[in-house]
């Protein structure tokens, strides 16, 4: 098999994930696709569809809608759970302010899978450790083209990936030109083999491919160029550092991108816009006509020109089109409008003439926020997973998934109602904790769901807890 050998998944889906990429792209992306996403009509030459595609708007309710979907998940900032002063959080703390080495925040960071995995839904995080200079574990972006291949096998009684390929790309000095960079082509294999002397023990190895030029032959060929196994503190990983991302679950399986069938309407209504401006650029203006009137004769139209004709059978008039056939192509292009809408994308729905009450709007939207929701559940799950890893290189777990939520947990924001905790609710939640029915933890989380204090204010209402449950409600707010 070659080492470029990609899953039946991903020759499945790879089809799916590039019409989305160019429909978050954008208009011009879609014009310059071609008759990908507009057929020629029947008979048309090159010119005649090239002026049919010009005349062609593209309404791109995917984007905006994938950008309503970011802006709501982040409308309230990721929440991480760390063990106060335990040492072996200094990687995460390190991890909060660059994530990937190339100053992206962890909440960038988060911020940029989840609109992968909203565009496309599919995404991974390599977890590696820079052991040259920092000597500190950062995470790796992989998009879902460039996850080529995959296997899980159950190993101690549980399913784990077994063998990883990669697609990257390395950049490397022109000797030529320093100004000038060689991209070269690389795979990354990882795989799960037994360790050598360990019975029942695993290892990870990498080897590293590249594309090597071959002399006379049209296409390059694969050559092995590195093989090491990765070590923590003097010993082998025991599984791959790989975290998948997906809208439902974090498992190698591909699951169906969130806006895939909001990108088929919007496609659709692309096509008949296409066929109503073509309608239109035949029909819109009336066409004068005469009968009667002398072949070489010349004919102007204006408030101050009259046709005269010395032939009693002279007539004149105008071409208008009256049919319905464009009126059907308005009423097409109207209800994928509203599909688009039902699809997902509120901010395109003509808002409502009539009042209408929270629990009203809730119900209405609970289809969108449903989504949202599952996939925010899943995508903190498997951000946890890769911060799992980042704690267990200076930890002395066995293994990553040795490291509980309750020690450590990532957590994007779930709660899409942005009305705030009311001050009946409030002062129930400070009674209710006082009398004991709640913990101090408790509290703090309604309080931070509720929007009354952030994340920050978090600790300040730790340090006050004693003083606040002797009194009333000392409980610091914003």
């Amino acid at each position: 098999m070659p080492i470029n050998s990609t899953h039946i998944e991903y020759d499945q889906n790879l089809h799916t994930w590039l019409r989305s990429r160019d429909v978050l792209a954008g208009e011009q992306t879609i014009r310059n696709a071609g008759t990908k996403y507009l057929p020629k009509l029947e008979l048309q030459s090159q010119e005649e569809y090239a002026a049919y595609a010009a005349r062609a708007s593209f309404y791109n309710a995917t984007a905006r809608t994938a950008d309503a979907f970011l802006g709501t998940i982040f409308r309230r900032p990721p929440f991480l759970k760390i063990p106060a002063n335990d040492l072996r959080a200094g990687p995460i703390l390190v991890l909060e302010n660059d994530a990937d080495l190339n100053g992206a925040t962890l909440e960038a960071y988060a911020r940029f899978i989840v609109s992968e995995v909203l565009a496309v839904g599919r995404a991974g995080t390599l977890i590696d450790w820079e052991n040259t200079s920092e000597q500190r574990v950062y995470f790796t972006p992989c998009l879902a083209e460039s996850i080529l291949n995959w296997r899980t096998e159950r190993i101690h009684g549980r399913p784990q990936l077994s063998l990883l390929s990669l697609a990257e790309t390395v950049q490397l000095p022109n000797p030529a030109d320093p100004y000038v960079h060689q991209d070269i082509e690389q795979i990354r294999l990882l795989q799960l083999v037994p360790r050598p002397n360990h019975p029942g023990e695993f290892q990870c190895e990498v080897e590293l491919w590249r594309r090597i030029p071959t002399p006379n032959r049209p296409e390059s060929e694969w050559a092995l160029f590195d093989r090491l196994v990765p070590l923590r503190k003097g010993q082998p990983l025991p599984a791959i550092p790989f975290v998948f991302h997906g809208p439902r679950h974090s498992r190698p399986s591909i699951d169906k991108p969130p806006l895939e069938d909001l990108i088929a309407v919007n496609l659709d209504h692309y096509r008949l816009n296409a066929d109503y401006k073509h309608g239109m650029h035949f029909t819109a203006l009336p066409t004068a006509w005469v009968s009667g009137f002398p072949a070489d004769m010349e004919l102007k139209i204006g408030s101050s020109t009259v046709w005269v004709s010395e032939r009693t059978d002279a007539r004149a008039g105008f071409l208008e089109f009256t049919g319905q056939g464009l009126t059907t192509f308005e009423r097409a292009m109207d209800r994928d409008e509203r599909l688009l809408a039902t699809l997902g994308s509120r901010l395109l729905e003509p808002q409502k003439r009539v009042a209408e009450t929270a629990q009203a709007i809730s119900i209405r939207q609970s289809g969108e926020l449903s989504v949202l929701g599952t996939m925010a559940i899943s995508l903190s799950q498997s951000l946890t997973q890769a911060l799992r890893w980042a704690w267990w290189w200076n930890s002395n777990e066995k293994h990553p998934d040795n490291i509980s939520t309750e020690m450590l947990s990532f957590e994007i924001n779930g709660d899409f109602d942005s009305s705030h905790m009311s001050s009946q609710d409030l002062l129930a939640l400070v009674q209710a904790w006082q009398a004991g029915a709640i913990t101090h933890g408790t509290l703090n989380e309604q309080l931070r769901r509720g929007e009354i204090v952030g994340v920050n204010r978090l600790e300040q209402i730790q340090a006050t807890a004693t003083t606040a449950k002797t009194n009333t409600a000392i409980i610091p707010v914003p």
